[in-house]
């Protein structure tokens, strides 16, 4: 038998069992152990980790998930706005577009051949810049491609019986398909052919483009339209950057260091220069000129920022910078480019 009473008095027995047997205390002989509860065993699986993480060897720490999703977003700053060369772009612009409304005026029947070669100047400009920023495979090719398909739709511009768009598509074309023909012939350029087939596109048929202000000076009241376009064109290109030199706000995107008040600022006065230029010019008035002019310099200050996107978007995707003078020709020279061939539709279509 037990006996009744400790051997040691003034001792609990309990305590020597709880000091000889470690561990978790088990219940009653005889009986299950009972469910554990707490927030171990919610899940089945490891203890849920408070605080923050270690760094894990060869790695970077990582964050719970909770953690993970309320961390802000890393902010790009915006880029500045050089008002230096903002201003040289100006100036670009408007020597452009004088040396194009001066040209025009040489322009006459059986005198076109001095304004040819002027055009011929810009549009040898046009490729230097244009190929020199996108840099599309066989550049060397595309580039004399190009300025080749320039001189063929000069030349037609020139020579045809009727004055019309017809000659110049047909070079765009050529000059497009032997572009591409001369990417495929080098192994090392074929495998980027299919991703540069805008940019070909875009530089054989803007060089193009300015052979329209010859077929222009051909058409009844071409020499006033052209007048009335180049200078709203050049008076809108070169206000829109002197106001981005002045006020670049409000930031349409902050890769771009251009503001919407010089693209609005530069298609307004460039229509009201076209307006007053339109009271003063034979078979024009101050409302057609206007109308004419909105179209031409809309046109050619959206195409300037176009460019600019351009640009940001290849320095974005990790793309070298390339010439640092013909990257800001591109914009004044893509502009006019496209301002022409607006110009010969609104002078047929509305004059």
């Amino acid at each position: 038998m037990f006996p009744s009473t400790s051997p040691h008095p003034g001792r609990d027995p309990r305590a020597d069992d709880a000091h000889a047997r470690p561990g978790p205390a088990s219940p009653s002989r005889g009986y299950p152990p009972g469910p554990r509860t707490g927030p171990a065993d919610d899940g089945g699986g490891r203890p849920e980790r408070k605080g923050p993480r270690r760094l894990r060897k060869g790695g970077s720490a990582r964050l719970p998930d909770d953690e993970s999703a309320d961390a802000p977003e890393e902010e790009v700053p915006p880029v500045p706005v050089r008002r230096p060369l903002a201003l040289t772009i100006a100036g670009f612009a408007a020597l452009l577009g004088v040396g194009l409304v001066l040209g025009a005026q040489t322009a006459g029947p059986g005198h076109r051949l001095p304004f040819a070669f002027i055009v011929l100047g810009v549009q040898l400009l046009f490729v230097l810049a244009w190929t020199m920023a996108m840099r599309p495979p066989a550049l060397l090719v595309v580039a004399l491609v190009s300025a080749a398909a320039a001189a063929i739709a000069d030349a037609a511009a020139v020579q045809s019986e009727i004055a019309g768009l017809a000659p110049l598509g047909y070079a765009a074309a050529a000059g497009f398909v032997f572009g591409v023909l001369g990417q495929l012939v080098r192994r090392v350029d074929r495998v980027r052919v299919t991703d540069s087939l805008g940019s070909t596109l875009l530089i054989v048929v803007g060089v193009v483009a300015f052979a329209s202000l010859i077929v222009l000076s051909r058409v009844p009241k071409g020499t006033q339209a052209m007048t009335v376009c180049l200078t709203a064109t050049g008076v809108a290109l070169l206000m829109a950057r002197l106001t981005d030199a002045v006020a670049p706000w409000p930031r349409l995107a902050p890769q771009v260091p251009r503001g919407a008040a010089g693209v609005v600022v530069g298609a307004m006065l460039g229509t009201l220069t076209s307006a007053v230029l339109g009271s003063y010019l034979v078979g024009f008035t101050p409302t057609s000129a206007a109308l004419v002019g909105l179209v031409t310099a809309a046109t050619a200050v959206l195409a300037d920022l176009a460019v600019g996107y351009a640009e940001a978007g290849r320095l974005m995707a990790g793309e070298p910078p390339t010439m640092w003078i013909a990257r800001h020709m591109q914009g004044p020279l893509g502009g006019f480019a496209l301002a022409a061939p607006a110009a010969y539709v609104m002078c047929v279509l509305f004059l």
